[in-house]
Formats: structure tokens, sequence, C-alpha cells
């Protein structure tokens, strides 16, 4: 069992920037490829980035590419999404996932594991 903790969130205006954090919380993520995804109110949970174990190759929605990075300290044993010039439709609950095998890394469903979430809010 992992448990995943996210952090980071918060207000800001649009054009700003944030950095999400993602810690497990009693084992390693070694071997996980992870992932981020957002949901905002009355909407489906949205895939915004993910990171495989094997090689760190990264992955984007292409409404965030460009803007957002996702990375992995292994050292530290956690995963940061920075984001950058932030609009209003960000504005969402992000949530980290682990994966093990990295098919259909944008579908929520085929990850195993689920951090609560970190509320980010972006005014206009």
């Amino acid at each position: 069992q992992v448990q995943l903790v996210e952090s980071g969130g918060g207000l800001v205006q649009a054009g700003g920037s944030l950095r999400l954090s993602c810690a497990p919380s009693g084992r390693t993520l070694s071997g996980y490829s992870m992932g981020w995804f957002r949901q905002a109110p009355g909407k489906e949970r949205e895939f915004v980035a993910a990171i495989r174990w094997s090689d760190g190759s990264t992955y984007y929605a292409d409404s965030v590419k460009g803007r957002f990075t996702i990375s992995r300290d292994n050292a530290k044993n956690t995963v940061e999404l920075d984001m950058n010039s932030l609009k209003p439709d960000d504005t969402a609950v992000y949530h980290c996932a682990a994966l093990l095998q990295f098919l259909n890394y944008n579908d929520p469903r085929k990850y195993s594991y689920w951090g609560q979430g970190t509320q980010v809010t972006v005014s206009p």
C-alpha cells in the first residue's frame, strides 16, 4: 500500500507560478511511474502530466504543455509539478497518483494509488 501526500497548492494570480510536491508515506516510490491529475468542480478528473519510472520520459496534456513540468527526485523520494504562466482555467484540486505498468498513463483508472489532493486557485 502506498499513501501519497500532496503539498504546495494555494492562491495565485494569473501569470504566476506554483510548485506542487508529492511524497509517499511509509514506502518508496521506486518502481512506480507517477502522474498528476486535476479535478475542477463539476468536471471529470483530467490528466495533467506523467513521468515514466524506467527512463524518466515525461508526458503532458496539451492544455499544460510548455507551462508545466513534471520531475522526480529519487534521492528525496518525491515528485514535483512546476506550474508556470497559470491561468484561471487551471483552478482545480490537483492529485498525484502512482502507476506500476506504464500503459494508458492518461487514464486515471490505471493508477493504483492516489493522494487526497491539494487546491490550486488562480485568480484573474
